[in-house]
């Protein structure tokens, strides 16, 4: 147990759940033995409050880091802004110039909003739509966040947002009057999204879903989710937060020839700064003005000029087929590890956004163990692989051998039928709960 733990149970007595993030949780990965705080990042590498240093091929910032961590280009830009004053009376001209450049991406859009993280852009596109049509009713699929609009979902049903983001969520604290406002469809199950059109539809303000996430959308589906949405008049929203800035330089719907009338951005879009944004077409996006959307730190330079930057070099070098290339090699070195390991292994999720899991009854002993062998060879690792521009050629190559080693020990475990007895702490958590 080292200094991060230590520090992590004072955090635990002095922030409730102990951090900002639950996905930053330590419980998540290895509870008791995960370094938990960093001192310094760069590139794919990660130093604990120890000097110990790991390589990180596990969500690289959360999937934020799509360069790596300090990438030099971004450091020197908000560097600028840092010596320019991050905050004055006036505002900063680069949220001019990211709106140019975010609308000559998407084409099809018009105008642009911001904040700066994704729960937040979620929110306001929600404001928004309603805004736009005088509806309240939202269908929804995927995770969008964790403001009241989104969570009201379980105050009709308690497993309502189960397979959208974690089982077992309470809405507890989100106003009762906001049931019946959510209404929940399956990806790929457009049979889901008629029904509720066919109980609904004059009554939905949105459509809110994720364009894509674990899998790709099947022949139809999203062109489907547009038809319907026009039918209604209900805003199709597009939740880009995660998907963004991976198959392509902009929202992932691009690859799929489908366009939202809104679509919002975090997360990848400013490489690991605090910068969100929504864009939109005109006709729904000016019904910000009929509300009341507005917050001080909306303003800063830093955000805007972190985006620029991270999405110029996207564009120029070309990230997104670096990111690819990677996820093809870990794929496969995944597939090639376990076979020769004779350990069953499902593999989910698009190809820079990874993971897998063993096709075994005690998948959860299995993920701690992998994480904690793993982490004995230099990494942070879980049973996911989000790629980033900083892993390299080599990096894949040394850490898919050590995967090799990894994965035959984790089938000797099951052989032996002791996973269990060779964890040195507890089992990681594989869900939403209480640390108290």
């Amino acid at each position: 147990m080292g200094s991060g733990q230590e520090l992590y149970k004072k955090a635990r007595t002095l922030i409730p759940g102990g951090t900002q993030l639950l996905s930053k949780r330590p419980e998540l990965f290895l509870p008791d033995l995960w370094p938990a705080y960093y001192s310094r990042a760069k590139g794919a590498d990660v130093w604990d409050l120890d000097g110990k240093k790991f390589t990180d091929v596990s969500s690289s910032g959360i999937s934020s880091c799509v360069l790596g961590f300090a990438d030099p280009d971004i450091e020197r830009a908000v560097i600028g802004a840092v010596q320019a004053g991050v905050m004055t009376t006036l505002n900063c001209p680069e949220e001019i110039e990211l709106a140019e450049l975010l609308i000559d991406l998407h084409p099809w859009a018009e105008m642009a909003r911001y904040a700066r993280s994704g729960g937040e852009i979620m929110a306001v596109a929600a404001r928004i739509a309603r805004a736009a049509t005088g509806r309240d009713k939202i269908a929804f699929c995927g995770y969008h966040g964790w403001h009241d609009w989104y969570l009201a979902a379980n105050l009709s049903e308690d497993t309502a947002l189960d397979g959208h983001l974690l089982p077992g969520l309470e809405p507890a604290g989100v106003p009762r009057g906001l049931t019946g406002t959510m209404l929940p469809f399956r990806y790929n199950q457009i049979g889901d999204l008629r029904a509720i059109v066919a109980a609904h539809g004059r009554e939905l303000a949105a459509i809110v879903m994720e364009p894509s996430r674990s899998a790709g959308p099947t022949p139809g589906f999203l062109e489907e989710v547009r038809r319907l949405a026009d039918e209604t008049g209900a805003v199709l929203v597009f939740d880009e937060v995660t998907s963004g800035f991976r198959l392509n330089c902009g929202g992932i719907h691009m690859t799929y020839g489908v366009a939202p009338d809104l679509a919002a951005f975090a997360k990848a879009m400013s490489n690991g700064y605090a910068m969100a944004a929504l864009i939109g077409r005109r006709e729904v996006m000016e019904a910000a003005q009929s509300t009341f959307i507005s917050s001080t730190y909306w303003t800063e330079k830093i955000g805007p000029t972190a985006a620029l930057a991270a999405m110029r070099k996207y564009r120029r070098e070309a990230v997104h087929t670096h990111q690819i290339a990677v996820g093809t090699a870990v794929h496969e070195g995944w597939t090639r590890a376990a076979e020769r390991a004779g350990l069953p292994i499902k593999i989910n999720g698009i190809l820079p956004l990874l993971n897998f899991s063993a096709d075994h009854p005690d998948a959860t002993a299995l993920a701690t163990l992998f994480s904690q062998e793993m982490l004995d060879r230099g990494y942070l690792a879980a049973p996911k692989f989000n790629a980033t521009f900083a892993h390299t050629p080599a990096i894949v190559e040394r850490y898919l051998g050590d995967v090799g080693e990894v994965m035959s020990i984790l089938a000797e475990a099951v052989r032996h039928d002791d996973i269990r007895q060779r964890l040195r702490g507890p089992l990681k958590h594989s869900e939403f709960r209480r640390l108290t």
